[in-house]
């Protein structure tokens, strides 16, 4: 097989003209050929080239001024057989390892005793994909999500779309919460409107304590690893997955519809946001934990803090606290459970960053 199978000369506007001249003239006269095309010498010889290349024109090798197109069938053929007994080669290869890998996941499946195993500790990131597509596409009624972090890499995002996509094409319900903060990430705005129009649902809340996946109501859910964030832990107990369950439709219930990115819907989320790190701060917090807890960037949440600070003539993180605790009364965090608009001196005019700047 020649080196140049997998390099093929793609044809342009000019090779295909250039192919029509030569059909209609029976000539290799790139001079008037380029004249009567209104091209260059240039272009035409580059494009003559590459028609014979591709074995579609052919040159009288007794008079090279003499040339005349070939049939495209006919040198489909011969250019492509090469590129054809790759491919088969390839496939035939392709499926030999499907094949085994299909053996090695039976015997995984024997081991690990399947659904009899109530607990199961996936210690690599590979892994706990795999298990996620696995469990996927065994699916058939129901798929909820927690999504902890306002920032999702686009590659991810083109994953989980395919995944998604084919779920919700067998009639899966999908629902998700996520962070306020993903309304202000591009790539999860684009993911979310497409997913929708599929009839998946999103809402977003000002505070999330951690990632969780449940498939099909009781039956299976995926909560990360302790202290290891590329690993995850399978349960299939059926009433620590229905409580599971029951902590998300709780968290869904009190949850805000995911709108577009209207100026009135991201103030009203802005507000939130930044009630929810004082209440945060003045729990004296440290700054990660925060961070984690709203879905923001170290960087962008230590800014927010030090806005905090700089309202409150604090000095340092530490007098900060005291002195949000001391001001719960005028910041209107009497009530756990609501956090309205600071009243009185303290009021505040922050604004929320862009998450992950």
């Amino acid at each position: 097989m020649s080196a140049d199978t997998f390099d093929e000369p793609f044809l342009d506007e000019y090779a295909i003209e250039l192919y029509g001249w030569i059909l209609d003239n029976r000539r290799a006269d790139l001079g008037r050929a380029a004249r009567d095309l209104g091209i260059s010498r240039e272009q035409a010889a580059t494009a003559f080239k590459r028609l014979v290349r591709l074995r579609v024109v052919r040159v009288d090798p007794e008079d090279e001024a003499v040339a005349w197109a070939v049939d495209p069938d006919a040198a489909a053929v011969l250019r492509t057989r090469p590129l054809h007994e790759t491919i088969r080669r390839e496939q035939a290869q392709l499926d030999r390892l499907l094949h085994d890998f299909d053996l090695l996941r039976n015997r995984f499946l024997r081991a690990r005793g399947d659904e009899s195993c109530t607990l199961e500790v996936i210690p690599s990131l590979e892994e706990v994909r795999a298990a996620l597509n696995r469990a996927a596409a065994e699916c058939r009624e129901e798929m909820v999500t927690m999504q902890p972090g306002g920032n999702r890499q686009p590659e991810a995002l083109e994953e989980a779309m395919a995944r998604d996509h084919a779920l919700l094409s067998r009639g899966v319900r999908m629902r998700t919460v996520y962070h306020h903060t993903s309304r202000f990430n591009g790539p999860s705005q684009v993911y979310v409107a497409r997913a929708a129009e599929l009839g998946a649902e999103y809402r977003t809340v000002h505070d999330l304590v951690g990632r969780m996946i449940i498939f099909d109501g009781h039956r299976l859910a995926f909560i990360p690893l302790c202290d290891d964030g590329n690993g995850a832990v399978a349960i299939r107990e059926a009433s620590v997955v229905a409580f599971l369950h029951h902590v998300f439709e709780h968290v869904w219930a009190h949850a805000t519809p995911f709108h577009p990115a209207a100026p009135e819907h991201l103030g009203e989320v802005a507000k939130e946001v930044d009630q929810t790190i004082v209440r945060l701060l003045a729990a004296g917090l440290k700054d990660e934990t925060i961070a984690r807890r709203v879905g923001m960037s170290l960087r962008t949440t230590r800014r927010h803090i030090a806005d905090i600070m700089r309202l409150l003539g604090a000095e340092s993180r530490f007098q900060a606290g005291i002195l949000v605790g001391r001001s719960l009364a005028c910041w209107g965090l009497d009530d756990a459970a609501g956090l309205p608009e600071p009243q009185g001196p303290c009021a505040h005019d922050m604004v929320l960053r862009l998450p992950g700047g």
